[in-house]
């Protein structure tokens, strides 16, 4: 009796550890989110200079969990083959890791999308003020065509992708539909 009362005690304890790992781990990644989106907007809603240009306020970004997938996929390549480059080596582009984790632009009236990579910061903080601080970043992060962000980081490869998507209006959408509107996909790339 007694050995069946410590075996219940011991798997009570080790349920009882995993529920609070788990808790722990879902605590962390819910706090990585809401520290990225906090510095982001913070600086988005009162504007701010990327290098001689001043960007005024912008609506605050949200999250999007495809832009994230898009993010750790190139964030653990680059940490796997040991490269820092926008282009993977196997040869996509930021636009194709980005679709291809699920943020489409097929049914939208206009779609765009960028990117942040940095390598070597060890906080949220630090790898934010160096994106502030680089033109070309910054210029990322105030953007007001970005309305959503996904972020990850893999062994100190940080990774932050951006998009933005416009929906057509219901008069637009009842044109498409009579064939009365004709689309036109034009490529665009720049990051």
């Amino acid at each position: 009796m007694r050995k069946y009362i410590l075996g219940i005690a011991l798997i009570a304890t080790l349920a009882t550890v995993s529920s609070f790992a788990y808790l722990q781990e879902e605590t962390s990644y819910d706090n990585f989110k809401q520290d990225f989106l906090r510095l982001i907007n913070k600086t988005r809603q009162m504007g701010c200079n990327c290098g001689n240009t001043y960007y005024p306020p912008a609506a605050p970004l949200v999250w999007n969990n495809n832009l994230e997938k898009a993010a750790q996929g190139h964030a653990k390549d680059m940490s796997k083959r040991s490269y820092f480059s926008h282009t993977s080596k196997d040869g996509r582009s930021m636009e194709d890791r980005i679709v291809f984790a699920g943020y489409y632009f097929k049914g939208f009236k206009s779609f765009m999308i960028g990117e942040n990579i940095a390598f070597g910061q060890t906080s949220i903080d630090e790898v934010m003020a160096g994106w502030f601080k680089s033109e070309g970043h910054c210029k990322n992060l105030m953007n007001p065509g970005f309305q959503e962000v996904g972020v990850a980081e893999v062994n100190k490869y940080w990774v932050q992708d951006f998009g933005g998507r416009e929906s057509f209006s219901a008069e637009q959408q009842k044109l498409i539909k009579q064939g009365k509107y004709r689309l036109i996909q034009k490529d665009v790339s720049s990051h």
